[in-house]
């Protein structure tokens, strides 16, 4: 087998940054990618043969660990008969029925598709053409996916138009951006576009600026806000969704929304993602409505099989609650291992469900894109570079969360946490 190094150098003539992805980059923390050639339950190996603990899980989708049997069989079985058809299939409406029927009760209609974004893009173009109006707010630090209209950050201020974060990216005034966890500039945007407003869309958890919670009384503002000027409210779950609980944030946070997104789990490790929300605002979607989406993937039979695979397992097997006992152990070796590296200020630690996260050079949890943006990201690369080292595998970046799966143990939680108090005791 070719080294790492020599297939990276492959990579870069082929590849813009030799990547086709670019959080897979390993930009921010110093070093080239690690590239893979297999994954068996908790670990990944490299090109070079080197094993990690996988707490990066593909982005969160292997909630079972890599090459579940259960998944595999079923894959199997499917892969026998057929890879795609471009037409309904059963797989569809098996996997739509586990969503509808066990997990997002309160959906009511869904939609496949094959990624978080083509998700973002369409509920998007749903949530203006039911409300005929244009203006989106989304928060700062959330990510919903490269939609040009959502890849969008603030500046200064309570709230304003958008500026670009990335060049071809035109600047959306229609876009309203927010601070996370700031009801008060929300109010002040209603005040002002309220009108206009077609939709409010938030990652009800946000996931993707490390591990942010939502303050007490956040998103039922929302929901009274979005209720009172007949705008829609979209829940952003293509990460939280089936990880954070059976009935998603919905049941978490107890705030419903009007439109979801899912994606990741859903298919089970294989492309898939999917919106949907209400009847009545579902069916303005193409060819029950005037509302065109389409795709010539979506409803992959081996996605479709391999994500029912997967949540009918989670749900049979109290997946859920077994990540929850197995989080509390990590919090438990949290306090009795950093607790005094948290009281130096070197960092602090949280975790929702099967979701943790540590910020490095702070002494409280970040409540906004801002507060985490102020942490030492330096810090964190130090303690990345240990990680590799010590055969601990997390995403490559400190505005990424890490996730647990089912294939983890105790053993697993011990090596994670030994690379950072090797980091902390050098720092004098």
């Amino acid at each position: 087998m070719n080294s790492s190094k020599d297939w990276y150098e492959r990579s870069l003539k082929l590849f813009p940054g030799g990547v086709n992805s670019p959080v897979r980059s390993f930009k921010s923390v110093g070093c080239e990618p690690k590239l893979f050639a297999q994954g068996l339950g908790p670990y990944m190996y490299d090109t070079d043969g080197q094993r990690y603990i996988d707490f990066c899980c593909s982005w969160g989708p292997l909630i079972l660990g890599h090459l579940h049997p259960y998944v595999v069989q079923k894959l199997n079985q499917q892969i026998s008969t057929a890879m795609t058809f471009g037409a309904t299939c059963p797989q569809e409406i098996l996997l739509g029925e586990e969503i509808l029927n066990h997990w997002f009760t309160s959906m009511e209609k869904l939609r496949f598709v094959n990624s978080g974004t083509e998700a973002s893009m369409s509920v998007l173009r749903l949530a203006r053409g039911y409300t005929s109006r244009k203006k989106i707010v989304k928060f700062e630090g959330c990510y919903h996916g490269h939609v040009d209209s959502l890849l969008i950050s603030a500046g200064s201020g309570l709230a304003q138009f958008g500026e670009p974060t990335s060049p071809g990216v035109i600047n959306f005034e229609e876009t309203l951006v927010v601070p996370y966890n700031d009801l008060e500039a929300l109010q002040a945007v209603f005040k002002e576009y309220g009108e206009e407003i077609a939709a409010v869309m938030i990652e009800p958890m946000a996931a993707n600026m490390g591990l942010v919670l939502p303050q007490k009384g956040f998103l039922e503002g929302i929901r009274s806000l979005t209720t009172q000027y007949k705008s829609l409210f979209i829940f952003d779950e293509v990460m939280t969704g089936f990880r954070i609980h059976k009935g998603g944030s919905h049941l978490a946070f107890g705030v419903q929304p009007d439109l979801w997104t899912m994606g990741k789990i859903v298919g089970g490790g294989l492309p898939a993602a999917a919106y949907g929300g209400k009847k009545e605002i579902m069916d303005w979607i193409s060819p029950s409505g005037p509302i065109y989406q389409a795709g010539t993937l979506s409803g992959n039979p081996l996605a479709m099989a391999a994500g029912l695979a997967t949540l009918q397992y989670v749900r049979e097997n109290n997946v859920l609650e077994h990540l929850e006992e197995l989080g509390k152990e990590l919090d438990l070796l949290v306090s009795e291992r950093l607790e005094k590296y948290k009281q130096k200020g070197l960092l602090v630690y949280v975790r929702k469900a099967s979701f943790f996260c540590f910020f490095f050079g702070t002494k409280s949890l970040p409540q906004n894109f801002k507060e985490v943006d102020a942490c030492n990201m330096d810090l964190f690369s130090e303690v990345y570079a240990k990680w590799l080292e010590t055969g601990v595998y997390m995403g490559p970046s400190g505005y990424e969360v890490g996730f647990l799966s089912y294939s983890h143990n105790r053993s697993h939680l011990e090596k994670l946490l030994e690379a950072i108090v090797i980091t902390c005791e050098g720092i004098r």
